[in-house]
């Protein structure tokens, strides 16, 4: 891995809590227009600057990304954003429900994740790219790390942990309840020693962001071109925003399925379909139901919860991605009982985050809808889908707490000129 340190736009410590925010694609349009009149100071303002026109206004016009250029640029000239020229590392520390994991911020190589050395396991859309894009270009920066993990190294988690002993940059707990802790990285020796033990690493893996990871990627090798033959490979543009975390210290929640419709199915021809699917189907509950294992799944139809268990199949159990639960769902259930045909673009399908509980599935679901509540996959088996160079389910894992965007912004290019009305 190639993994360096890298000069940071970064909020003012007393700034920091304001400013910081969840990713943009966890809030809808009206959810995230809420949140900024709320909190006009926050990143997301910059995430998602949409939010400063009229809830009519063409989201992906021109002057939107502009305004993302003109909010970013008013915050760096009214103190809450600072610039930090040195190169260094950051750790980056995220406490929730008595675990926590820490990350080690780093600018990560573009040739790494274009040979597969940062390895992926899902594929992404080109409207969602599109305006990642955009917005790069606007602001010639990068706003939202990759969220990748790497299977844990002692001698590394000796150095991280040595660091965390220091005074934190930030130290603050947001209105989600994350404690949000982060440490610079500054003394040559300590930047020095990040770097070798970073350059050992034999990979890293998406955990989160592949749509972050692909926009950023296109918009460097764009400019990449351009450099065309003066390019030295030194340039900001040849890496990307990125945060790493160890395998052991990520928790992974489900990403559950909401069906709007039972695809004509009466309750009794639903229960026998899933059947013959090769599930066995429990008995009518009025709780919801956990699943307790991979294999396992919860299902809501008909005003009741039901669980069920895969029965085995040799040849596709032995399959990395076949014996993904999300996988078995989507195979025998979703896609031949239900009709969900594609996933990704079917209308009648919603995925739902683990950590909005049962009951925003029975309200999704409605008196006609069919609800899944799966066990979650587990880190191991992403990383086990990625090495057979394979893609996963869409919306397979949920992790949670999310990274918060906004701490760590990354100039690599002048603004776009177009966007510099």
């Amino acid at each position: 891995m190639h993994a360096s340190p890298f000069a940071c736009l970064r909020p003012n410590p007393e700034h920091a809590a304001e400013f910081a925010s969840l990713p943009y694609d966890v809030f809808d349009r009206k959810e995230a227009a809420e949140f900024v009149a709320k909190n006009p100071k926050s990143f997301l303002a910059i995430d998602r600057p949409e939010t400063a026109f009229e809830p009519g206004h063409d989201m992906y016009a021109d002057d939107v990304y502009t305004a993302a250029r003109r909010i970013l640029e008013e915050r760096a000239a009214d103190g809450t954003l600072m610039r930090d020229p040195n190169k260094c590392y950051y750790l980056y520390r995220l406490e929730q429900g008595g675990r926590s994991q820490t990350g080690i911020v780093a600018a990560c190589s573009l040739d790494d994740y274009m040979d597969g050395t940062i390895k992926r396991h899902e594929l992404t859309r080109r409207d969602k790219e599109d305006d990642r894009v955009r917005h790069i270009e606007a602001t010639g920066c990068q706003t939202g790390p990759i969220f990748l993990s790497y299977r844990d190294e002692p001698a590394l988690a000796f150095l991280v942990s040595s660091a965390c002993a220091a005074e934190p940059l930030y130290d603050f707990t947001d209105a989600e309840g994350v404690r949000q802790t982060v440490w610079r990285v500054g003394r040559p020796e300590a930047v020095e020693a990040f770097e070798l033990m970073l350059g050992r690493m034999p990979c890293a893996y998406i955990a989160d962001g592949h749509h972050r990871a692909a926009s950023a990627a296109r918009v460097c090798r764009s400019m990449r071109e351009e450099a065309g033959d003066s390019l030295t490979g030194e340039e900001p543009f040849n890496y990307l925003l990125c945060v790493l975390f160890p395998a052991s210290e990520l928790t992974v929640l489900p990403y559950n399925r909401v069906v709007a419709d039972a695809n004509g199915l009466s309750a009794d021809e639903l229960l026998d379909a899933v059947r013959a699917a090769n599930f066995e189907v429990g008995e009518a509950q009025p709780e919801p139901v956990e699943p307790a294992e991979k294999g396992q799944a919860g299902m809501y139809a008909n005003g009741c919860w039901r669980l069920l268990t895969w029965k085995g199949d040799a040849e596709r159990d032995a399959d990395p991605v076949a014996s993904l639960d999300a996988s078995r769902l989507q195979n025998n259930v979703l896609g031949p009982v239900l009709g969900i045909g594609d996933p990704r673009t079917d209308a009648r399908i919603s995925f739902v985050g683990g950590n909005a509980g049962a009951a925003e599935l029975e309200r999704r679901a409605g008196e006609g809808g069919v609800a899944f509540n799966l066990y979650a996959t587990s880190v191991e088996d992403l990383m086990g889908v990625a090495d057979a160079g394979l893609l996963m389910p869409p919306k397979s894992t949920w992790f949670e707490p999310k990274l918060r965007s906004g701490l760590f912004i990354r100039k690599i290019f002048e603004p776009r000129t177009e966007f510099c009305a």
